[in-house]
């Protein structure tokens, strides 16, 4: 990427400072898109010095992606920066408890491992309830107050067949992406219950790797690298056989179907096999809704009082287009209303921000949850496990009764 030929095309029109998601917590230039463009190009003259001040603020960045697709030239202000984190992740390494987590995500036998340790030995630093758990005591980067997913006594991929004949025509893989598989496993299972209702065959694809994303958002390109040249050649093999893949988890598909082509830029034959894989690569709920007869099927049911309203997550509406789908589906059982910001980020913002800028995060968080209060609904849906996490983490602290669920598993239960 040319990082000065971005940075010198920003007119500075200020469209993009009215929806960051940063700016609009602490009102701050430097950290705004056209302050992060103004860097970035200082950074490439030579004029600025990666050091920590830097640093602080390159990793201030949500990549909510709300900039590039309010910005009259689409210019990636997100690709600028991943790549500016890539620099500062060779001046000042990577943190070891990160090394230690992408390691994991890159070796799944071990962290199958980890996970059932994780699971018989949760209940003694976390108290659990309903599928979620706090801290018992202050834990190194984990606040006492926050709320976090359980590890399932089994993953989903180890817990059922490879291959599930549905008596269908079609088949289609499953890529169920790192949380779905050992935390929300629920997600998968309203999967295979959906695939099984349409009659549609069900591939596991055992041998997916994770798609990359917590690793590329943190600056880590050989990881990235490692894992998705891995996956293109998997999914070039398994389409042979497959109708399509489909994903439950909007930051893996927009990695998968966005992100890989951006990451080979300078590497032409491992972009165009990715691009090519991309075609046949769907959210679940944009398969469904666009290929399958499952909204009519939905529409037979009896419709319930129950209100849910949707968040888009930033990697389906703006990375993907993908909003009116999940939207469509839910409607058939379900009564929707729309919060005031359904687009505005819920503050994920990957694993630094999790970790070491936490309190951006909760504070975006916080921002979030009045908007799903505020719109009366009793559940708030989203198609990204990182959304489900950090909007039941948001919600629990403001003591809200208010559920968070993957729309496949509301589908699911419609079902």
């Amino acid at each position: 990427m040319n990082l000065k030929e971005i940075s010198d095309k920003c007119v500075k029109c200020g469209k993009c400072i009215q929806v960051c998601t940063i700016y609009d917590i602490n009102r701050d230039e430097t950290t705004s898109p056209r302050g992060f463009l103004d860097l970035v190009g200082a950074y490439e003259r030579g004029e600025l010095k990666l050091d920590k001040t830097a640093k602080n603020i390159f990793e201030s960045c949500f990549l909510c992606t709300n900039c590039v697709s309010v910005c009259p030239s689409s210019l990636r202000v997100d690709s600028a920066i991943e790549q500016v984190r890539y620099d500062i992740a060779q001046k000042y390494g990577i943190a070891w408890y990160k090394k230690a987590f992408f390691y994991l995500l890159r070796h799944r036998k071990i962290m199958d491992f980890c996970a059932k340790m994780g699971y018989v030995f949760q209940s003694c630093a976390f108290k659990i309830k309903d599928r979620a758990m706090s801290p018992r005591f202050s834990l190194p980067l984990v606040k006492k107050e926050r709320l976090l997913p359980t590890a399932s006594k089994s993953s989903f991929l180890n817990a059922n067949a490879e291959f599930i004949d549905n008596g269908g025509e079609k088949s289609v893989g499953i890529f169920i992406g790192c949380m779905a598989n050992y935390a929300y496993t629920e997600i998968g299972d309203g999967l295979l219950k959906i695939l099984k209702t349409l009659k549609i065959n069900a591939h596991l694809m055992k041998k997916q790797a994770c798609c990359g994303a917590p690793a590329y958002f943190t600056g880590d390109f050989s990881n990235v690298e490692a894992l998705a040249k891995k996956n293109i050649v998997y999914f070039e093999k398994m389409l042979e056989s497959l109708d399509a893949i489909i994903i439950p988890e909007a930051t893996c598909s927009a990695m998968i179907k966005v992100d890989y082509e951006h990451f080979f830029a300078q590497d032409k034959e491992w972009q165009e096999r990715a691009k090519n894989v991309s075609k046949r690569i769907f959210l679940a709920t944009e398969y469904f809704e666009k290929f399958t007869n499952l909204k009519e099927i939905l529409a037979k049911n009896a419709k319930n009082q129950t209100l849910v309203t949707y968040h888009d997550p930033c990697h389906a509406r703006k990375m993907q287009g993908v909003f009116k789908e999940p939207r469509n589906l839910l409607a058939q059982n379900f009564t929707l209303v729309e919060m005031s910001d359904p687009n505005a980020c819920c503050g994920f913002g990957g694993v630094t921000m999790q970790s070491e800028k936490y309190h951006l995060s909760r504070k975006v968080g916080q921002n979030k949850a009045v908007m799903i209060e505020n719109s009366g609904a009793n559940i708030v849906s989203a198609e990204c496990s990182a959304c489900k996490m950090q909007l039941s983490n948001a919600l629990h602290i403001k003591n809200s009764k208010i559920a968070v669920k993957n729309p496949i598993e509301l589908i699911a239960n419609s079902l």
